[in-house]
């Protein structure tokens, strides 16, 4: 996501029936009556025939519907135990199997399993369609309660059956969940005087660790170029994508945001870009979302980098973040952004200006077409 730090089923002819006896009436569509909220609630505490209720979870369950009925992707509610496991995914050290799922055309599907962890060892690809987790199917269900449902104590396992577009039957995928410790930038200085940034999550360490391998690159008498490697990154937070990149755009508009009231909010570059002059590409995939189609674009639009890889995820919203007094939370999609030239990419994704395949014959053997494109775009 991009998130500001802070920051029984009925039919039509059924319904038709209604109408007609006087149940349903003209005013269905009307602004509503808050009234009728509290004579529901009040019908179920006092009436409902397994007592207690527990009016909490009433609560909550209303405030998850809310969120939902907004039939927005991105949208959701965190009870007060999914708030804290959100906040320490965010911080970069969480419980779980190491993936981020989103929810893409009403199917919860795998954005990208981060690098090494347990899900990626497992056999999770970007694009998976999750079908249950263990056993049970996961259709009509909220993204937050099939994350708490994939999360679990350390040591225990998970199954999930997925499918892809390559596959002819589902695969059941068995991950032991484990402690998670995420480093969300990593790089290392090739033989050939180029450097490879692995940038796999915008978090509150971003702008550390990229000042510091910029020391270190400097301390060694610079580089020749720059792979950034944003394949399977599924973004994070906004500002840092901005931090980001602030170091190759020169006092530019790195992204927009177009709110429902058509009011454009835009975010400039912030100044002293250390990286403008240094010869850049750019690594994306289908598991590439949100921040990094952000940075990629940008760079894509001011001609500062070269793109290569697969079309990105097509994550182009920003949700807003709030943490309520009693310890739940909210996503809440605010506005919908655009790169410099105005693309607006949701569903679309970032179009790489080299499209190069990563296929699993690749992964098992070894290769890496997509760096071997950008070292030879680099003249490497």
């Amino acid at each position: 996501m991009v998130a500001r730090r802070g920051t029984s089923v009925g039919n039509v002819n059924e319904s038709k029936d209604l109408q007609n006896v006087g149940l349903l009436s003209e005013n269905y569509n009307a602004d509503p009556d808050f009234q009728t909220f509290w004579d529901v609630w009040t019908d179920i505490r006092d009436n409902y025939v397994r007592q207690p209720i527990d009016e909490t979870k009433l609560f909550y369950g209303a405030m998850s519907g809310m969120l939902r009925a907004t039939e927005d992707s991105y949208s959701d509610f965190f009870d007060p135990e999914l708030t804290k496991a959100f906040n320490e995914e965010l911080s970069g050290s969480f419980n779980g199997i190491g993936v981020e799922i989103g929810r893409r055309n009403d199917a919860i599907v795998i954005i990208t399993p981060l690098e090494g962890s347990p899900g990626e060892q497992a056999g999770l690809r970007p694009g998976d369609i999750v079908l249950t987790v263990d056993g049970k199917e996961i259709f009509g269900l909220s993204l937050e309660e099939v994350v708490s449902m994939i999360r679990g104590e350390i040591g225990t396992t998970v199954a999930l059956t997925v499918i892809s577009e390559a596959d002819e039957q589902p695969r059941e995928i068995l991950v032991e969940r484990q402690k998670i410790e995420h480093i969300g930038l990593r790089w290392e200085f090739l033989e050939n005087d180029i450097a490879h940034i692995n940038l796999s999550s915008f978090d509150k360490d971003s702008e550390n660790l990229l000042n510091q391998f910029i020391r270190e690159m400097q301390n060694r008498g610079g580089v020749d170029g720059i792979i950034l490697d944003m394949r399977n990154n599924p973004g994070g937070f906004l500002d840092m994508s901005i931090e980001v990149a602030s170091e190759w755009v020169n006092n530019g508009v790195v992204v927009k945001e177009k709110d429902n009231k058509g009011e454009e909010r835009v975010h400039h570059s912030r100044g002293n870009p250390r990286l403008e002059n240094i010869p850049t590409v750019i690594l994306v995939n289908e598991g590439s979302a949100s921040a990094s189609e952000i940075v990629a674009g940008a760079l894509q639009d001011f001609g500062l980098a070269q793109v290569v890889g697969k079309k990105t995820f097509g994550k182009g919203s920003v949700q807003k973040y709030e943490i309520l007094p009693d310890g739940s939370s909210y996503r809440l999609t605010i506005a919908l952004w655009y790169t410099p030239n105005d693309r607006q990419i949701e569903k679309d994704g970032i179009v790489p200006d080299f499209e190069v395949e990563l296929t699993e014959e690749d992964i098992n053997a070894g290769r890496d077409p997509q760096l071997d494109r950008a070292l030879e775009l680099l003249g490497k």
